[in-house]
């Protein structure tokens, strides 16, 4: 015989990444009372590396959220509990053995001592089935953590995006404007301006100053810089924009850079490679995972392109776009920031024309791409307007001396400078 116990089970914070200690709580999408299955997003979380939806692996009713919105939970401690219903053997229960009253019919076991069979048995109460729960909107991790900032329930938006996805212009759309009352007669003076701000360091900012904290006090970091006419690069950008085969993707100088950067590697492979200080061994690595430094509204993070050096132009030119769309949206995963060779950032967006990058720790170089602009520039002889940009490369010294450094960056600024020997090199 059998019956069904309850038994409250708890969900801790998993590792949903490589070393991973801590993670933040953004937004929880169960209260107590809720009712979960197995596989169901319960959460979402932002870890040093990323956000990410966090499942429940079990069916049952949400007992306690362990923690808050917003709180920095350690990797093990316990998030959720749940009631889970779960099967339970019943023993039978021990009677003594009496002899049955003479000239009674049988007795209906729970319905009361010497009530014949032969009357009606209670109907059990019809219980109402539960009111349907609307489904969950369909939005992306940063939607979702603006409709939190706004006040905007998800369920209550038109969503307009594919395959009806809430979009940001959704959000703000459903925004009811809050009227502003008319100043009192006697209102009481502005209290001062505040002169500073706090904000708490955590998620990827906290990981990004730890990591550039620690690869610049440990990798002697050399820093080379060339000023490159990219004329003819630029011309071939905008050849490509009208390529059949490029539409959809966003072709910009980067793609070039980038594609330039492969061909050097090739030629200079010692350049892709790392530092085992534990073993004191140098790792030289036999593909290029491309590292895209990319600047996003959570801080900078360095997403990465695996086996970037098969790709052929067109495939890199979406892997690119892919990566740069990803970042921007906040749905970069784990797993792309992870295991990346040498990095490319690109200063120029914002109008700066060098500096001097700081290595992705466990790489041993990066490249930095300055502003793209017309300066004077000797050419056949005369000074003429041409499109130049600055290149720096930092570099790792214990595994990267300067002729090696100095022959990558050269080869990068000969195929910018004339990408036709992107076909003799590459």
């Amino acid at each position: 015989m059998t019956d069904t116990a309850v038994r409250v089970r708890e969900f801790r914070m998993p590792d949903v990444g490589e070393g991973l200690t801590e993670a933040e709580v953004l937004t929880w999408h169960v209260r107590p009372g809720d009712t979960v299955t197995d596989g169901q997003v319960v959460c979402e979380i932002e870890t040093a590396k990323a956000v990410v939806e966090l499942p429940v692996p079990f069916d049952g009713v949400v007992h306690e959220l362990r923690c808050g919105e917003g709180e920095t939970v350690d990797v093990g401690q316990v998030i959720i509990s749940v009631s889970v219903a779960e099967a339970a053997a019943v023993p039978p229960p021990r009677t003594a053995p009496q002899p049955p009253p003479p000239e009674r019919l049988p007795v209906l076991v729970g319905y009361g001592v010497g009530r014949s069979s032969t009357k009606r048995r209670p109907r059990k109460p019809v219980v109402p089935d539960p009111a349907p729960v609307p489904g969950r909107a369909l939005a992306k991790p940063p939607v979702r953590k603006l409709a939190k900032d706004l006040g905007v329930d998800l369920a209550t938006v038109a969503p307009s995006g594919p395959g009806g996805i809430v979009t940001r212009d959704d959000v703000h759309a459903a925004v009811v404007p809050v009227p502003v009352p008319a100043p009192a007669a006697t209102a009481a003076p502005p209290a001062p301006a505040e002169r500073e701000t706090r904000t708490p360091v955590k998620g990827v900012r906290k990981a990004t100053a730890a990591a550039v904290t620690a690869s610049a006090f440990t990798a002697p970091h050399v820093t080379e810089f060339v000023t490159v006419d990219v004329t003819r690069t630029m011309r071939l950008v905008a050849e490509l924009r009208q390529d059949p085969q490029l539409a959809g993707c966003r072709v910009t100088p980067m793609l070039l850079v980038a594609k330039a950067l492969l061909v050097a590697v090739g030629r200079n492979p010692g350049i892709n490679a790392a530092w085992d200080g534990a073993a004191q061994e140098i790792v030289r690595k036999h593909y290029v995972n491309l590292g895209i430094a990319a600047a996003t509204p959570r801080g900078l993070i360095v997403p990465n392109i695996k086996d970037a050096h098969t790709m052929t132009l067109p495939q890199l030119a979406s892997a690119l776009t892919e990566l740069v769309s990803t970042a921007r949206e906040g749905g970069t995963s784990p797993a792309a920031l992870r295991g990346g060779s040498i990095t490319l950032t690109n200063i120029g967006v914002f109008g700066i024309d060098t500096g001097t990058p700081i290595l992705n720790p466990g790489e041993s170089a990066i490249l930095a791409v300055g502003a793209i602009g017309p300066r004077p520039w000797i050419h056949k002889g005369r000074v003429k307007p041409r499109q130049v940009v600055t290149l720096a490369l930092s570099f790792d010294h214990r595994l990267v001396d300067g002729e090696l450094g100095s022959r990558f960056l050269a080869d990068v600024a000969a195929v910018l400078e004339r990408p036709g020997r992107l076909l003799t090199w590459g």
